[in-house]
């Protein structure tokens, strides 16, 4: 009979013909280190997005606001991240994250708007 021996710590395998890990700690620890590489991208681009939101959401205490595009920079957003886009009939684009959205103006304006949930 084969011996098998753990993914992660290499150890002797007891127990069941199909076991790949020792333990729970073994087999976490084997998942995590197999996909940190898409988990950190995946965790950046959430923070990013949380961020924006959070930015959105503050300033805009009314439902519609208008807010300048230094006031946004200042504030550490980018315009980068955003979940989705609604183009309009006549062509205006708004951008969201999540149900906070913003529309360019002229002059570096912007619109800030909420979305009904």
């Amino acid at each position: 009979m084969e011996k098998k021996e753990c993914l992660e710590c290499k150890e002797t395998l007891k127990g069941r013909i199909d076991k790949k890990f020792c333990s729970d700690y073994c087999r976490n620890s084997y998942n995590n280190r197999i996909n940190k590489d898409s988990k950190n991208l995946i965790r950046n681009i959430n923070n990013r997005l949380r961020k924006n939101y959070k930015i959105l959401s503050d300033l805009n205490t009314t439902g519609k606001t208008k807010v300048s595009r230094t006031k946004l920079y200042d504030k550490g957003f980018d315009f980068q991240f955003f979940t989705s886009i609604y183009k309009t009939k006549t062509g205006n684009l708004y951008h969201y994250i999540y149900n906070e959205g913003y529309l360019a103006l002229e002059n570096e304006t912007f619109l800030l708007i909420r979305k009904d949930k």
